[in-house]
This record gives C-alpha cells, structure tokens and sequence, in this order.
C-alpha cells in the first residue's frame, strides 16, 4: 500500500482546472455529467482512504474491538505513520461521515416540507404561491407528473413547478413560458440528483468544493438551453433570468434548483445572448479545456487505483494476520 493510500486524499485537486474550464466551452448538459461523475468517483476514493487508514493505524491501540491479528507488525507495515495516521482518521472519518448524514437528512426534510406546504394549493403540476412581495421559482421533485409534451410525458417529469405571484407579475406572456420551459427542464432531467450527489461529495472531501460550485452553475444552463430551444429566443429566456435576479427574492433551498436561484446570473445572461453551445461532448486535447479534461480523467484513474490498491491488499493482509 504505501504512501499511495493518501493519494486518494489529495487528488481531487486535479479536478479543479475542468471545474471552470467545463462549464465554459462543453455544453452544459456534458459539463454537468461529467463534473458529477469526477465528484462521484473522488470522493468514494476518498471516503475509502479514509477508512482503510482508520482500520490499519488503530489496529495496535489498545481497548479496540478489532480482532489481536490485526495489530500484527505485518499489518501496521503496509501503512506509513500508521499509529499518526490512523489516530487522525477517526475524527475525520466522524465528521465526514456526519456531514453526509445531515445533507442527505437536509435533503429529504426540505423536499417533505415543501410537499406539505404546497398540498393545499391547487394544480398538480403547477403551484402559483400567492406571495406578493418575495420573487421565487423552483423545481420541488415530486410524486406529480409532468406536462405533456407531443401526447407523451415529459422523460422525468415526476414534480412540480412552485412559482410565486410577485414573479409572474413580473414576466411578460414569452417570460412565464421561458420560467415554465426551465423549471420543468429541472424535473425532465432529474438535476436535484447531480445536486445532491455533488454536494454530499463536497462533504466528503472539502477539495471538491468547486465541482459543486460548477456542478450548480452547469445544471441552470443546462435548464437555461432546454428554455431557449421551446421558446425559440434566448434573449427572452435571458430577460427572464435577468428580471428574476432583480426582483427582491429568497433562495431556494440548496436542493432545489430554480430559475431565480442564487448563482453567476451575468453570465448565465451574457450565454444565453451569444450562439448556442455546440453538442459536441469531447474537446480537441491539445486545447486548454482538453488537456484539464484529461488531467481530471487520469487523476480519478489513479485516485481509483490506487484506493482498489489499498483495499486489496489490505483485505489480504488482514485475512493473512487473522487466524480462522
């Protein structure tokens, strides 16, 4: 194992140029998947190191419940600092480990509350809350189906749309269809899913704090493209965003994405007043978004590795130490 077991802990900082770069020249649909993907994979990695560090350097301590073959010299070999190490890991493993309970606990409450309050408003797909003085619109995932689109239902389309008066006072006739067209965008795509995962991947490893960041931002382009191709004009999709961000409002919750959520709206605006993102999903590599793509591939790759790595041999050496 060796020092390559803290690999996992340190490398999704390789992430941190695709971050910015993805989210600038890929198309956001692509930026999204992938940015969550990276998340994903580092921060299991991560969590796993982890682990195997608190099992190995806590082996040797006395009073643990693991078993004698463990704290065998054999076993604390395979692990640089092993007794620093292991002792460090504990509290960080409990923090980590509390920090996902609670987002994934965050998560459930907020969706749940937000089924409640609206169940006395009417409309099953759509719910216009009579708030007059706060600007607000979001996608609440759901058990309510979508709108139809063509005689079918919308891929994804479980949820509703929550809009308050205060908003749509505010929008012209093109304006509501381009809110609509984007908060159901939300649901079609299921984007509360790439939100919750990155954002329980940041908990589990603060260095991936920028995909969440950009994870958020690619998800309402994403929606922000989806509005543009029903309406046919991003300039009003883009008008749209642009009297959302100005009216007073309140943030959704973090796990609600929605066209008046907080974020980058300048430039969200300048996206939608320039051309359309090409679809193409793989950059040239010797370009600045190409070579930060790749970088970002090979150091999931090893941070993947490298975590099997240790996971195998850690299982072989402990099975080795342990008597039948």
């Amino acid at each position: 194992m060796g020092v390559f077991v803290f690999l996992p802990l340190v490398l999704p900082l390789s992430a941190w140029p695709v971050a910015r770069l993805a989210a600038q020249h890929l198309h956001p649909r692509a930026a999204t998947r992938l940015l969550t993907a990276l998340a994903a994979v580092m921060a299991l990695c991560s969590t796993l190191c982890l682990a195997l560090l608190m099992v190995v350097g806590t082996a040797q301590l006395p009073g643990n419940p693991l078993p004698d073959g463990w704290s065998d010299p054999e076993v604390r070999a395979a692990l640089p600092f092993d007794e620093i190490a292991g002792t460090a890991a504990i509290p960080v493993l409990a923090v980590v480990c509390g920090a996902l309970a609670h987002t994934v606990w965050r998560h459930v409450t907020v969706r749940r509350r937000g089924r409640r309050a609206l169940a006395g408003l009417p409309g099953k797909s759509v719910a216009v809350v009579p708030d007059a003085g706060e600007a607000y619109a979001y996608a609440l995932p759901g058990r309510w189906r979508g709108p139809r689109r063509g005689g079918r239902r919308a891929r994804g389309g479980g949820g509703r749309v929550v809009v308050s008066r205060a908003l749509l006072d505010r929008l012209q006739p093109a304006e509501r269809r381009a809110l609509f067209a984007h908060e159901w965008a939300h649901l079609a795509a299921r984007h509360h899913r790439f939100l919750l995962v990155t954002q329980l991947a940041a908990r589990a490893n603060p260095f991936l704090l920028p995909l969440r960041t950009a994870t958020a931002y690619t998800a309402e382009r994403w929606a922000d493209e989806e509005a543009a191709g029903v309406v046919r004009d991003r300039r009003v999709v883009a008008r749209a965003i642009g009297k959302a961000a100005l009216a007073p409002w309140r943030t959704p919750a973090p796990v609600l994405a929605g066209l008046a959520a907080a974020g980058p709206v300048p430039r969200r605006v300048a996206a939608l007043l320039g051309p359309a993102p090409a679809a193409r999903t793989r950059p040239p590599l010797f370009t600045a978004v190409g070579l930060a793509l790749w970088g970002a591939a090979c150091g999931t790759a090893v941070s993947a590795m490298s975590s099997a790595n240790a996971a195998v041999t850690m299982v072989l050496v402990l099975r080795a130490a342990t008597p039948l």
